[in-house]
């Protein structure tokens, strides 16, 4: 068995769509950032590059190339979970955290697991997703942006 970790963190922003676990949250800002900015699917991908050794997301997919501008973070895991399975392994489970200020995310939190076993083929109920705030502390407290982590176990 082999322990994979991934981090997060994007500024929000006005004229953004806001899309957590490849879920379209409706809210007045959205995350920045080259791709669709999800910072839960790009916490998973990053989880499961460590744990099969194989870099992180950045590595396979830079911000510096135009053909992921704007792409769909659900497509970049689908392909991170073929790269994963190339090599020999299987996910057994995911258990992710999102830290938002503002908006709740428990309503969505059922369709971000589907999502996500979706593309990487996994029971829905092996991926645990969890939010919490900050407290009001830091960039995340003060609701400038949202941030994920993600520990992916694989064999």
């Amino acid at each position: 068995m082999r322990v994979g970790i991934g981090y997060d963190v994007h500024r929000l922003a006005e004229r953004r769509k806001l899309i957590i676990g490849g879920v379209e949250i409706p809210f007045e800002k959205g995350l920045k950032g080259h791709s669709d900015a999800d910072v839960l699917i790009h916490a998973v991908c990053d989880a499961l590059l460590g744990a099969a050794g194989l870099g992180d997301i950045g590595v396979h997919f830079p911000d510096t190339d135009p053909k992921y501008k704007d792409v769909s973070s659900i497509k970049l895991l689908i392909e991170i979970f073929q790269m994963v399975k190339n090599k020999g392994f299987s996910v057994l489970n995911l258990d992710t955290i999102i830290f938002a200020e503002v908006p709740k995310l428990s309503p969505y939190r059922s369709a971000m697991q589907q999502n996500i076993a979706s593309a990487i083929d996994l029971e829905p109920d092996r991926i645990n997703i969890k939010a919490t705030t900050t407290e009001g502390l830091g960039m995340i407290g003060k609701g400038a942006g949202i941030g994920a982590m993600c520990v992916a176990m694989i064999e």
